[in-house]
C-alpha cells in the first residue's frame, strides 16, 4: 500500500527507526484508538486515513474514518500582537485542554523564529499556513502582496517543510474556474479565506493561473520530501449562511477532488479542508458530497458555524456544527473560540475553544462506533448515580473546571450537590 511505504519513509528519516519500528507505532496508534493493526493499515492504504508525523518531542497523530474524532487549534501572532511567549502558553493550554494537533497561523513578528519554537515545543502536531509567509514578506520587502513570485509561494512551503511542520494548508483549488463561478453569483461576505482572498487578488492584478494550482506537482514533491501531510485548503468556504454550498464553494471541491487522487498516485497524504458556516440542515449533505468527490479522505472542517448572530459565543455555534459534520463523516475538527469574528483568541478562548470542540467531537464518536466513546459516558453515568464526586470529577472531559464549579458551593466529598441538597433523585431512589 502506497500510504504505508509513504509512513515508512517518513519514521527512516525521522525517527531512525525501520520495519519494526512502523510496526510497532502502527499497533501503538491502534490500540490507543481501539482498532486493529490491520484495520488501520488497510484505512492507511485507501487514504482514508492518515498520520502527522510527530513534533521532535511529541507524538504521531491518525486521522480518518473509524477513528477518533481530532481537534486542532489554531493559534499565532497578528500584526496588532506580537508575543512570542504568549503563543507558547497558548500551545501549553491547547495540549492541556486535550487538542490533537495545533496550526502556527502566525503574521506577525518574526515567523520562522515564533514557528520553530512552536514545533520544539509542542508535544502535538504542528500545522501551518504557508502562503501567509509568502504575503507577509511580499508586503514588507516589496510592499504589495501582489508582487510576490510563484517561486516565491512555493519556497514557503519548503521553508515550512525544514522547519519540520507536520501538515500544510495549501489552497491549489483556488483556480479560475472557481473564481468565475464566484463572479456569476456574488456573495453576501466574499471570500473569507485569508489565503484565499489573497491569492484571488494575486491572480486578479496578474491576470494568471494560481501557481499553486498550476505547479501543483511542485507543490506535492515538497510536501514528499518532508514528509508533510498536504491539506488541501478551501479557500472559497463560505463565511455566511447565505454563502453556503454556492457554485465556487463546489467548484473547489471538485478540483480538490481531482488533487487529491494526482497526491495519491505521488504518494503524498492528505486531508481536505471544509467549511465554514453552513446550515444545520445543510451540514449532511455537505459531508456526503466532500467524502463522495474525494474519494472519502479525510475532512477537515472549520466549525462549521450555523449561524451568523452569535459572535462571543462562536464556540458554541461551531461545536453544534462540528457535532453534526463529525456524526455525518467528518473526521477532524478546527476549533472557533470565542474571539471569533472579534479578536486574536487569548489563553482562556484557546482552552474553552479546544473544550467546546472536544464535545462535539466526542458526541460523534458516541454515533460512529468508535470503542471506548460509550463506556466513558456509561462510567460517568454510574459515578453520578452512586454519587461518587472524585469518579465523576476525574471522569469529566476537563477534572479541573468541573472541580472549580464545584468547589464554589461545597466540598468535593459533599453527598449532593447544592442544585437539590437532600432533594437529589438519585438519592431518592436509592431507598437510603
Amino acid at each position: 500500500m502506497w500510504t504505508i511505504t509513504c509512513l515508512a519513509h517518513i519514521l527512516l528519516k525521522t525517527y531512525k527507526i525501520g520495519e519494526a519500528g512502523l510496526n510497532k507505532l502502527v499497533e501503538k496508534i491502534a490500540s490507543e484508538e481501539g482498532v486493529t493493526s490491520q484495520a488501520l493499515e488497510d484505512k492507511l492504504g485507501s487514504s482514508r486515513a492518515i498520520i502527522f508525523k510527530a513534533s521532535p518531542s511529541g507524538k504521531a497523530v491518525a486521522v480518518g474514518e473509524g477513528l477518533r474524532v481530532k481537534v486542532n487549534a489554531n493559534i499565532g501572532t497578528s500584526p496588532d500582537l506580537v508575543d512570542e511567549d504568549l503563543e507558547l502558553r497558548k500551545l501549553d493550554a491547547a495540549v492541556k485542554a486535550g487538542a490533537d494537533a495545533v496550526m502556527d497561523l502566525s503574521t506577525g513578528g518574526d515567523l520562522r523564529s515564533i514557528r520553530r519554537k512552536i514545533v520544539k515545543e509542542s508535544a502535538i502536531p504542528v500545522g501551518s499556513v504557508p502562503i501567509y509567509e509568502a504575503i507577509v514578506k511580499s508586503v514588507r520587502t516589496l510592499g504589495s502582496a501582489e508582487k510576490m513570485t510563484g517561486d516565491e509561494m512555493l519556497d514557503a512551503i519548503r521553508l515550512h517543510g525544514e522547519d519540520g511542520i507536520s501538515f500544510v494548508t495549501v489552497h491549489c483549488g483556488v483556480n479560475w474556474n472557481a473564481l468565475n463561478n464566484l463572479e456569476k453569483k456574488p456573495r453576501v461576505c466574499g471570500i473569507v479565506s485569508r489565503g484565499g482572498s489573497f491569492i484571488a487578488r494575486w491572480m486578479r492584478a496578474n491576470k494568471k493561473e494560481n501557481p499553486l494550482y498550476e505547479r501543483y506537482d511542485e507543490v506535492l514533491e515538497i510536501c514528499k520530501q518532508y514528509q508533510m501531510v498536504l491539506s488541501l485548503g478551501d479557500g472559497l468556504r463560505p463565511g455566511a449562511i447565505a454563502d453556503s454550498m454556492d457554485g465556487a464553494q463546489v467548484e473547489e471541491l471538485i478540483t480538490l477532488g481531482h488533487l487529491n487522487r494526482r497526491a495519491k498516485e505521488k504518494g503524498v497524504q492528505t486531508i481536505i479542508e471544509g467549511p465554514g458556516h453552513v446550515p444545520i440542515d445543510q451540514i449532511p449533505a455537505q459531508m456526503m458530497l466532500q467524502k463522495k468527490l474525494c474519494d472519502n479522505a479525510p475532512f477537515y472542517v472549520l466549525g462549521p458555524l450555523v449561524t451568523d448572530i452569535a459572535p462571543g459565543m462562536d464556540h458554541i455555534t461551531s461545536a453544534i456544527g462540528g457535532a453534526i459534520a463529525a456524526a455525518h463523516g467528518a473526521d477532524f475538527l478546527c476549533y472557533v473560540t470565542p474571539s471569533e469574528h472579534l479578536g486574536l483568541p487569548n489563553v482562556e478562548d484557546v482552552r474553552t475553544g479546544v473544550l467546546a470542540a472536544r464535545i462535539a467531537g466526542h458526541a460523534a464518536d458516541l454515533t460512529r462506533g468508535i470503542k471506548g466513546a460509550w463506556d466513558w459516558d456509561r462510567q460517568m453515568s454510574v459515578a453520578r448515580k452512586d454519587r461518587n464526586w472524585p469518579e465523576q470529577l476525574r471522569m469529566a472531559l476537563s477534572p479541573e473546571l468541573a472541580r472549580d464549579i464545584r468547589s464554589q458551593t461545597c466540598s468535593e466529598d459533599h453527598e449532593t450537590c447544592t442544585m437539590c441538597g437532600d432533594l437529589c433523585a438519585y438519592k431518592a431512589d436509592s431507598l437510603e
